[in-house]
């Protein structure tokens, strides 16, 4: 079966979707995108996933293709036509086409809007879960809105390449201070010597995962105590538990860090039981 995408009005075969040679996300990767998890026919997290793609628009002053109700039409007609029941949807907007130029277009120019679907294995996750996974640390080398979900994403390509010719599954970035900031494509977490489960506050410098929001409002449902304090490249390598969090993964225990064993090694009891609850509770 052919896949369909959604391209600015229209559903058609993903081999034959386009967009214009001048659009601004090409060009400028001058737009944001939102990637929401399939669990069983479920939409995972969709209100959150809906509220930061309305927020990282705002961030960028790009006027919203449509209303919410619509896109949440579209993502559900995208997945029906694609028979999608376990994968991701996939939604990216553009500040539009327009003459090649710096400055922003007239606001006459309609935003660009492409939504797709397709399926993923997620038992490999669920196997991943079960091994853990190796991360490699990196210097920081983005742009300083991380926390803008944007297209331009040429840093984190180029540090998930360097991870999967060391064999590992992600990259950790350190900022100029010494502090794990976040992964290449998923949040940073350890759970340190005093058994505290840290992970960065919120800031310019991170993306406000929906994962990791959830998780840390299970942690305050389930009593696992956490601090929002960061935390150093050497604290990392020294922890109890170390994982990464993201929306199509859940929670992954990382077992190895630049090559240095965590813990014992294998995934640890908070990062196990985090990752049950969070599934247990998306699903209901």
């Amino acid at each position: 079966m052919s896949r369909i995408a959604y391209v600015n009005g229209r559903y058609v075969s993903q081999a034959r979707a386009a967009i214009h040679v001048e659009d601004r996300g090409f060009q400028f990767a001058d737009g944001v995108y939102e990637v929401c998890a399939l669990r069983d026919g479920h939409l995972i997290d969709e209100a959150q996933h809906m509220a930061r793609l309305a927020r990282s628009l705002a961030e960028l002053k790009i006027r919203a293709p449509m209303s919410g109700t619509a896109l949440a039409h579209v993502m559900r007609e995208v997945v029906r036509r694609n028979r999608v029941a376990n994968g991701l949807v996939y939604i990216q907007v553009s500040r539009g086409v327009a003459r090649r130029d710096h400055g922003f277009p007239a606001a006459s120019v309609e935003p660009t809007l492409v939504v797709t679907a397709r399926t993923l294995d997620l038992t490999k996750y669920d196997e991943l879960a079960t091994k853990g996974i190796s991360v490699i640390l990196v210097p920081e080398t983005r742009w300083a809105r991380c926390d803008i979900k944007s297209t331009g994403l040429l840093a984190n390509v180029l540090a998930k390449q360097q991870a999967r010719e060391a064999g590992a599954f992600e990259a950790w970035f350190i900022d100029g201070e010494g502090f794990i900031t976040e992964g290449a494509s998923t949040n940073a977490w350890i759970v340190d010597k005093n058994n505290v489960l840290r992970t960065r506050s919120l800031s310019d410098a991170i993306l406000p995962g929906v994962t990791r929001g959830e998780i840390l409002s299970l942690c305050r449902q389930h009593e696992v105590v956490f601090d929002h304090s960061p935390f150093t490249a050497d604290e990392a390598l020294c922890a109890k538990e170390a994982f990464i969090s993201a929306a199509t993964m859940g929670v992954l225990a990382v077992k190895k860090i630049d090559n240095v064993k965590i813990g014992d090694g294998t995934p640890g009891p908070i990062s196990a039981k985090l990752r049950e609850i969070y599934w247990a509770t998306r699903i209901t």
